[in-house]
This record gives structure tokens, C-alpha cells and sequence, in this order.
């Protein structure tokens, strides 16, 4: 009896959930490593503000819709713009890290792809943060624009730039808050399969509009999110469902049938009657 081994065939996702104390330590480690290094671009105050400057005029070369436009629209209510401060302040990293946990515990496969991908975005973000030190619109006096977190509340940020030990102020460019927003979106949509997943679109959109309005980033920030994210999204692909070889042993080949007795010829018949006679 010889064995033999058929081609792969498809079987149901092969999710390995890696190690929870492993990954707890790595996202750990990634976000005090992302947020060490913003502290080293700290300081450069001088080149924050000469970039914002050139920023805002390529906006506006570019004819990009004036940020004050949006903060306008929250202005109107002062719910409205509390509530958007609120959005801005405390809906960043749960919203992630909810997404992360979810992804995780529900789809493994995705969570690791998902966490590779941020942590792709992030480092490229913190290049571009040493690199590019930007002041947001806010701090800059030709946008015309309201610190509507520290007029309003609430604000994570200090009043004073120079004074602030919690937060690099000067780390305009790319917007996390915008390009995690939109990670999230896409996870999301590629990881579930109900109709309705292409409302998590809403979810970045949402957040580009508050980022603008509070006047803590320029619409350029956001297309440079988008255009990292769609680099990291480029190099880094979804990992395929696990395949399994099926190896089967063949059955031994079933016995021929028995062939039917031959009827008697007509001329035997022949001969029998003949030699009755």
C-alpha cells in the first residue's frame, strides 16, 4: 500500500495568536521609543515656525480650502467645539488600542499585520518629526486661527511650547491622530466582512475634521499621513490564511467484478437437438 501526497488544499484561517505578554512589552517599547524620540525634536523652535510658514503658503499655492473655514463651523456652538477638544484629547490612543485588543482576540492574523503596519507609519512619522519640525497652525499668527483647547478646554498640551515635558508641539507633520484614524478604518473593512464596515471611513474622516479645526494640524499634515500609510500598506502585505499539505493513502484497487457466464451459443443448441433425434 503506497502513500502519496496531493496538492495543498484550502483550509480555514490558521490563526496563531502570538504571545500577550510578548506583544505588551513590544507595543510597549514602541510607544516610549516613539515618544522619546519626539523629545529630541524638541527645541527647534526657530525651524518650526519657518517651515510652517512655507507650509501654509504652499497651501495656499495649491489652493487648499483655508483651515479656518472648518473651525468656523465649530465655533458656531460652544458644545460643538468642547466637544470636538474632547475628541481630540481622549479619543487618539484608546480608539487604537481598543482596535488593537479587538483585532487581537478576534482576528490574529490582521493584528499583526495591523500592528506592523502602525509601527511602520509611526517610525517613518518620527523621521519626518526629526527631520521636518513643523509649529502647528494654531502658534502660527498668519493662520488667523484660535487655540481652541486652551480658549475652550480641554488641552493636553502646556500654554508654553518651551515649557511642555509631556508632548514635542513642534510634530505637526505627519498627523498620528489622522493616519491612525484611517489605519483603523482600513483594518477594520479588511478584517470584517459586514456591509456596513465602510462606515469606519467615518471614523478618520471625523478626526481629519477636528485636527483641522482646533487648528492643531494643516491639511497637509493629513495627506502626509495618507501618503506613509499608503507606502507602509505597499511594502507591508496581509499574511496568507494557513495551508496544511493533506497526505492520503490510497485504497488497494477493488477486485474485478465476476463476468456473467456466457449464454449458450445458437449452435450448440443445434447440435443438442440433433443429437436427440
Amino acid at each position: 500500500m503506497e502513500s502519496r501526497t496531493e496538492p495543498a488544499e484550502r483550509e480555514p484561517d490558521i490563526q496563531v495568536r502570538p504571545p500577550l505578554v510578548r506583544e505588551l512589552l513590544l507595543v510597549v517599547g514602541l510607544f516610549l521609543v516613539y515618544k522619546f524620540g519626539r523629545q529630541l525634536a524638541n527645541g527647534h523652535t526657530g525651524e518650526a515656525f519657518r517651515n510652517a510658514h512655507r507650509v501654509w503658503d504652499a497651501e495656499r499655492t495649491l489652493r487648499l480650502p483655508g483651515e479656518g473655514a472648518v473651525q468656523d463651523a465649530l465655533l458656531s456652538s460652544d458644545t460643538l467645539i468642547h466637544v470636538a477638544n474632547t475628541y481630540y484629547a481622549t479619543v487618539h490612543f484608546p480608539a487604537t488600542l481598543l482596535f488593537l485588543v479587538w483585532l487581537y482576540l478576534r482576528r490574529p492574523r490582521h493584528y499583526v499585520w495591523t500592528r506592523r503596519v502602525l509601527a511602520a507609519l509611526t517610525a517613518a512619522a518620527l523621521v519626518l518629526h526629526l527631520g521636518f519640525p513643523l509649529a502647528p497652525p494654531r502658534m502660527l499668527d498668519a493662520a488667523h486661527l484660535v487655540d481652541t483647547a486652551q480658549v475652550y478646554g480641554p488641552s493636553v498640551y502646556a500654554a508654553k511650547p518651551a515649557t511642555d515635558t509631556m508632548a514635542n508641539q513642534f510634530a505637526a507633520m505627519p498627523s498620528l491622530h489622522f493616519g491612525w484614524a484611517l489605519m483603523l478604518a482600513v483594518g477594520m473593512i479588511v478584517a470584517t466582512s459586514s456591509r456596513w464596515r465602510w462606515l469606519w471611513l467615518l471614523h478618520p474622516l471625523l478626526t481629519l475634521l477636528v485636527v483641522v479645526g482646533t487648528a492643531n494640524h494643516y491639511w497637509l499634515d493629513a495627506l502626509a499621513a495618507t501618503a506613509l500609510l499608503g507606502i507602509a500598506l505597499a511594502v507591508i502585505r496581509l499574511p496568507r490564511p494557513g495551508r496544511s499539505l493533506v497526505v492520503r493513502r490510497s485504497a488497494p484497487a477493488p477486485a474485478p467484478a465476476p463476468s456473467a457466464s456466457p449464454s449458450p451459443s445458437p449452435s450448440h443448441g443445434l447440435v443438442s437437438s440433433g443429437a436427440g433425434r
